[in-house]
């Protein structure tokens, strides 16, 4: 037998592969973090692409937004808040007129003590922070997009003077990438946005590590220019969280350099696809409920045969994370029915039933979790199993003992890229 563990929920799990079928371990290319992450974001800061650099942007009395990730994401914001903070008491701005909105997108409001671990107890103590909310009554109209999105966005950063998006780059399964500009939309933008934009889910380019003709990106770069944002700080993590490089300045520019740095640790060559997947999200927090792990899985569909085997190995203590999700996936019985909602009345979270049951067109998907396992079963059409290594023996039983497998370790962010 061969061992290997991967990450669920705040621990690690083994699991136990017959000698001679494991293809391999699909896993992003390892890359030391910075020796000095709060110098290398400084460094980035003092050589911004294509802006000033921000003290010099800023002056007394300017209101300033700073968006940051929620709950959900895992950028090193501690890390990267200080030196803007630096910067702008540098330039005078005070600490009354900076405000911090978390870019919950339709995601719950971050809670106080999450806030806590995200900035930090000084940052939480001396500024102003927001969770921002989709549904907001007062949020600002900025315009329209050429894809049609009506973008309204939060009022706070609307009407501040200088506007400054954080986050991380990373892969996104429709967007092609997270980070830059999906801090505005869906991040800080109105559901009716967020909806629109993420209909066109649909198209064949919206797919995971693509740019180029993808709507899904086009349209969320028209809203943060249309939101008229100056400034960003993105960094690259490794799959152990620890900052790579930082990319300071235009919103396009300094993105794009770092998809250059994501494109080189998290898309995975192989040379061929396995009967069996097993894949685990990378743990908590992208393991926190379904509606989250689900990324990996799509991921995972890049490495296992039609016909074949998905193992998911993901906590989900937060149970299936989404009203809509749920709702769609018990509504609807088949694909064709929830393509016809999502071109004429879709709503954001039934993407991802549409994602699962596309999905199980193609594979039959395992689930080892905290879920209950009725509501696995009954409700989300997946098999659960009470560990791994019952999940393997069950997955032999289908697909045959001769059957190859990849195991992936960290799901959520890397993307297996079948060898031309």
């Amino acid at each position: 037998m061969v061992d290997v563990r991967i990450p669920y929920g705040k621990t690690q799990i083994n699991i136990r592969i017959p000698e001679g079928k494991l293809l391999g371990v699909i896993k992003p290319k390892e890359r030391a973090g910075a020796v000095d992450p709060y110098s290398e974001v400084k460094s980035a800061m003092e050589k911004p692409i294509m802006t000033g650099k921000l003290r010099e942007m800023a002056a007394p009395g300017d209101k300033v937004a700073i968006v940051v990730d929620d709950h959900t994401r895992k950028a090193p914001t501690r890390i990267m808040l200080p030196p803007i903070l630096e910067e702008l008491r540098e330039a005078g701005v005070k600490d009354e007129d900076i405000t911090i909105i978390f870019a919950c997108g339709t995601h719950r409001a971050v809670k106080p003590e999450e806030a806590v671990k995200l900035v930090g107890e000084d940052v939480t103590r001396r500024f102003r922070l927001i969770s921002h909310n989709c549904n907001a009554e007062d949020l600002v109209y900025v315009g329209e997009t050429s894809y049609g999105t009506r973008v309204s966005v939060n009022r706070v950063f609307a009407e501040a003077d200088l506007k400054i998006l954080t986050g991380d780059v990373d892969l996104h399964y429709f967007a092609g990438y997270g980070g830059g500009r999906k801090s505005v939309l869906p991040g800080v933008s109105s559901a009716e946005a967020i909806q629109h934009n993420h209909a066109m889910l649909l198209h064949p380019k919206s797919t995971t590590g693509l740019l180029e003709g993808n709507p899904v990106h086009e349209d969320m770069t028209e809203a943060a220019k249309l939101a008229q944002v100056d400034y960003i700080l993105n960094v690259v993590t490794n799959s152990r969280n620890e900052l790579v490089k930082a990319f300071a300045g235009d919103l396009e520019k300094a993105f794009l350099e770092g998809v250059k740095v994501v494109d080189e640790l998290y898309k995975v060559p192989i040379e061929r696809k396995a009967d069996i997947v097993v894949v685990s999200p990378g743990g908590h927090p992208y393991d926190i409920d379904l509606y989250q792990a689900y990324k990996g899985m799509d991921a995972a569909l890049r490495a296992v045969k039609d016909g074949g085997v998905l193992i998911t190995a993901a906590e989900c203590p937060e149970g299936h994370g989404n009203k809509v999700f749920y709702e769609w996936i018990t509504k609807f019985g088949s694909i064709e029915e929830i393509e016809r909602e999502i071109k004429q009345n879709f709503v954001l979270g039934g993407h991802k039933a549409y994602y699962l049951l596309k999905a199980l067109e193609r594979v039959e998907i395992i689930m080892v979790s905290a879920m209950p396992e009725r509501q696995v079963r009954d409700v989300f059409r997946l098999k659960p199993a009470k560990s791994v290594d019952d999940a393997l023996r069950e997955a032999f039983e289908i697909v045959g003992s001769d059957a190859e497998v990849w195991v992936m370790t960290h799901g959520n962010i890397t993307l297996p890229t079948l060898k031309r």
